[in-house]
């Protein structure tokens, strides 16, 4: 297995623990600009995960005997993709706080 994959989990978990701690002292701060930070960077994190799923899935089609091994990378990678999505969580709900306005659930309109 190349360690290529591995350098691509360290680099989405550098990106998830990024934005936690930014979400955390956003929180701490009640600082919305920075939580609006948070959120825009959770598209970095998803559009990292979902290379890295493509790149392990030809890998596992290309060697079969891979797709063990694979799979162990894709749960991690997965579980970290899920810290960013926790980050961004509290980072909407600091806007919330402050605010008073959810931007989780945005008006129909406004996703066109």
């Amino acid at each position: 297995m190349p360690s290529q994959y591995g350098i691509g989990v360290r680099h989405i978990a550098e990106a998830a623990l990024g934005m936690l701690h930014q979400a955390l002292d956003a929180f701490a701060r009640l600082d919305t600009a920075l939580a609006v930070k948070v959120i825009q960077a959770d598209a970095n994190v998803d559009t990292e995960f979902k290379s890295i799923m493509r790149q392990l899935i030809t890998h596992m089609m290309e060697d079969p005997r891979t797709i063990t091994t694979s799979i162990d990378i894709i749960w991690i990678a997965r579980a970290v993709e899920r810290i960013g999505d926790h980050a961004k969580n509290v980072a909407e709900h600091v806007v919330y706080i402050v605010e008073g306005r959810d931007i989780r659930h945005p008006p129909k309109e406004a996703k066109a």
